[in-house]
């Protein structure tokens, strides 16, 4: 039968990722998806031999650590890998049918006011109030954060580049990758409050080997479960809504930027969204309605008309 003569997952996989045609960025996103979260489970077993029940029992394990988009990119790939498989006749079939994913948070998004953030900093461990103030004034993504180094900083220009992101540390060793998505390389302005900040930080707590800005007590890149751990002890010592993530910070900073009057595309280029539908869809309602300014600016312009008339 195909199962029997059918390679461990890990292996296929490899020999589908190398003859893909992909941009760099995204066979990076694969490589690092496939290693982190599928490998651990399904890499060492036969194709043949993992059942729906098995990738239904691994997408519920990846659900209890990971974002809902997440957990459906990686699924999406997992599957599209044993397609493949069922088109090269190791196998008769896909397990990947019917497979229940974790429902998206479509939600609108509801953005933590000042005092709110306020009061996280003053709740989070001296250490790490500098990264809250610069995730809530730059709007980064949390790996885009953890991943910022000094040369990426220019005091002088007042701006900070993003062109990677930390992906994961082993041994203390920083792993980076590239931005979520194209759009996500950018150079975003830096608030003055954001940047003395930054500069006190930093004087206070050198950067780590490998030039990293934020690091935990051993100069060691952050791990996202050591600050999500320090996340939930602050947030319940400044009473912050159960439902605050670190994301949130970079929701607060897109309110204040569509609060101070910012057009959609400021908006995209700033957070690094790949269209302004994608902004839009996320932040549309905060936008404020202006059925007195069409209504102005529509008399202003039309106002001679009914003298005529």
């Amino acid at each position: 039968t195909p199962a029997a003569v059918a390679p461990l997952f890990r292996d296929y996989a490899e020999q589908w990722r190398a003859a893909q045609v992909h941009r760099d960025g995204t066979a990076a996103q694969i490589e690092i998806n496939l290693r982190l979260h599928a490998y651990p489970s399904l890499g060492g077993r036969q194709l043949g031999a993992i059942r729906r029940s098995d990738i239904q029992a691994w997408v519920k394990e990846l659900t209890g650590g990971l974002a809902p988009r997440t957990v459906e990119l990686n699924y999406r790939w997992v599957a599209t890998i044993f397609k493949a498989a069922v088109g090269d006749r190791l196998l008769a079939s896909s397990p990947c049918v019917r497979i229940g994913l974790p429902k998206r948070n479509d939600a609108e998004v509801v953005p933590l006011n000042v005092s709110e953030v306020e009061a996280l900093v003053a709740a989070v461990p001296d250490r790490f109030r500098t990264l809250i103030v610069f995730a809530a004034g730059m709007g980064l993504r949390q790996g885009e954060c953890f991943g910022l180094t000094v040369d990426r900083v220019d005091f002088l220009r007042r701006t900070v580049r993003i062109d990677r992101q930390l992906l994961d540390a082993r041994d203390g060793v920083p792993e980076f990758g590239p931005p979520k998505s194209r759009s996500g390389f950018r150079t975003v302005p830096m608030p003055d409050v954001v940047g003395s900040t930054l500069a006190a930080h930093l004087a206070r707590y050198r950067p780590g080997q490998y030039g990293l800005v934020f690091t935990n007590s051993w100069i060691n890149p952050l791990r996202r479960n050591t600050v999500g751990s320090m996340w939930h002890r602050a947030a319940a010592k400044s009473g912050l809504p159960e439902w605050a993530t670190f994301h949130d910070l970079r929701h607060f900073y897109a309110s204040l930027l569509i609060a101070r009057g910012c057009s959609v595309k400021v908006v995209q280029r700033r957070l690094g969204h790949q269209s302004a539908t994608e902004t839009l869809d996320i932040y549309g309602h905060l936008w404020p309605d202006s059925d007195d300014e069409t209504r102005n600016a529509v008399d202003h312009v039309l106002a001679g008309l009914a003298a005529v008339s």
